[in-house]
């Protein structure tokens, strides 16, 4: 990444930088303007203050995946779709409110994968909760994801991944029944998260016929709660 361009006589522009970079990578200049306010996100007049300057953003290499799936079906009338949004699912993070989820399920992360996820930005340590009831099935830790869980849905349909948790509820175990709302972990900055961006990544994929843990049908959280 390119190095944040900063006026000086604004230290406290230097202590946001970091702050900013990250919500640019995870969900564009509209996650970054709900921190610092869209007025300081580009490169000011001649003589007139500071700014923050946008850094270079890498290039897409592969073609993203449309937010209804692999063949593109619109995801508001889907049947996974509507299937989850009986479910009422609740935002994984404790007092996120809904207006503040920017969409980034289709972003390229580099190395022809693409997102296939919600990044919901809060500070470290605040609860991450169960966006569903269900059961605990796997408490993993990953090379990308850093601390992660795994959560069925009730009917097996679906599971709910939750990642770069800071640690888990003390107690949490798989195989263990959750209530929505039910805190499970902490949001943080393991895996492949920036160091100074604590977040949760969430993403929700239908189970196959075998019911893997670790595969499913990509869907967008996103366009589920919104």
């Amino acid at each position: 990444m390119k190095r944040l361009r900063l006026h000086r006589r604004r230290p406290r522009d230097e202590m946001l930088a970091p702050w900013v970079a990250g919500a640019v990578i995870l969900g564009g200049w509209g996650l970054a303007a709900r921190f610092i306010g869209p007025e300081r996100l580009s490169a000011p007049a001649s003589g007139s203050g500071s700014a923050i300057v946008a850094p270079a953003l890498p290039t897409a290499t592969s073609q993203p995946t449309p937010p209804g799936g692999p063949e593109g079906d619109d995801p508001d009338t889907s049947p996974d779709l509507a299937a989850l949004r009986e479910r009422n699912l609740i935002i994984p993070v404790a007092g996120v409110d809904r207006a503040a989820l920017v969409p980034s399920f289709s972003d390229d992360r580099g190395g022809r994968r693409v997102h296939e996820a919600l990044d919901v930005l809060a500070p470290r340590g605040t609860p991450v909760v169960a966006t569903d009831g269900g059961t605990i099935v796997k408490l993993f830790h990953s090379v990308r994801g850093g601390t992660t869980i795994y959560q069925f849905d009730p009917t097996g349909s679906f599971c709910y991944y939750y990642a770069h948790l800071d640690g888990y509820e003390p107690g949490l175990g798989e195989g263990d029944a959750v209530e929505r709302g039910d805190t499970i972990g902490y949001v943080g900055t393991t895996g492949n998260a920036p160091p100074d961006t604590p977040h949760l990544h969430f993403a929700i994929f239908r189970l196959g016929p075998e019911r893997h843990w670790w595969e499913g049908e990509p869907i967008d959280p996103y366009v589920v709660l919104r």
